[in-house]
């Protein structure tokens, strides 16, 4: 759903901290499984975040409904990709992990869809019997209903959205850092209602530990406020609603004029410098 100015955090010299992240155990570069990360005791930068915090309102984005691709590239011109490539290869990695885990997705939420840029690759990757896409801009759900509105393929504001328990994957992908401070965890409730049971949440973020992340952001109007949300924060929010947490990996390291190097990704994804991350939690 944006890059932001963060209050400076506290150095690591004051506090002692470490990474909570998860490596996977390989076996080839196209087939591993994920390591559990249980922790509830790692430390990460502590934020003093801002008293008042932009938040991704309808007037904003309904702004953007008609724009919103130019408006995000031009942050991802730093790239050298396009939002297409972003959008296939997060979906791809989440299949690649899922599919280790032996997890049957026959249904998924695709929350903060906006104008539905996600759709189309969760449909051709998972095939699902359904689709659910929710979002708080009623223009950029309009846009996503006539792109790829059908049967199996619905759209709700979020105010109106109903979340039944039944889902097998919620999916969500830059949504939490557009979302106000006071209104993150009633919004990881929701999607830990809309799941079932032994169902999963893949939850990718705007990893805050790269500057090129940054970088990009500042150069997207929607996104130039935003705050961010630390890896570790994440977790806890995710846990905080009832989850488990599966696991934590970093992607996207290298732009295309080094893409000849991300055949190493999945080898590097314990890093935590990629340009986004994914958790993935587990509702029990």
């Amino acid at each position: 759903m944006t890059t932001s100015k963060l209050p400076p955090r506290e150095s690591a010299n004051k506090q002692s901290f470490r990474i909570d992240t998860v490596a996977p155990v390989w076996k080839t570069p196209d087939r591993y499984q994920l390591g559990n990360d249980d922790s509830e005791t790692s430390q990460v930068p502590i934020v003093k975040h801002p008293t008042s915090n932009p938040s991704r309102d309808e007037p904003e984005f309904d702004s953007y409904a008609d724009n919103y691709d130019e408006a995000l590239q031009q942050g991802l011109d730093l790239t050298g990709e396009n939002k297409e490539y972003f959008a296939e290869h997060r979906v791809l990695w989440i299949k690649k992990q899922l599919d280790a885990l032996q997890a049957k997705v026959d249904s998924i939420l695709d929350f903060g869809c906006g104008t539905g840029g996600s759709i189309g690759y969760l449909r051709a990757t998972f095939s699902p019997s359904s689709i659910e896409g929710t979002d708080v801009s009623e223009d950029s759900l309009k846009q996503a209903n006539t792109s790829h509105g059908s049967d199996s393929c619905q759209f709700h504001l979020l105010s109106e959205y109903q979340p039944g328990g039944d889902i097998d994957l919620a999916f969500c992908n830059g949504v939490f850092h557009h979302i106000p401070l006071a209104e993150r965890q009633s919004c990881s409730d929701t999607v830990y209602q809309a799941v079932r049971p032994g169902g999963y949440f893949c939850f990718w973020e705007n990893n805050p530990w790269n500057p090129g992340t940054r970088w990009v952001m500042k150069r997207v109007p929607f996104d130039r406020d935003a705050i961010m949300l630390w890896p570790g924060e994440s977790r806890r929010l995710l846990r905080q609603s009832g989850f488990e947490i599966v696991g934590t990996q970093y992607c996207f390291f290298f732009p295309s004029f080094l893409k000849v190097f991300r055949p190493l990704e999945p080898y590097l994804s314990w890093i935590p410098f990629g340009g986004q991350y994914l958790v993935i939690a587990r509702k029990p």
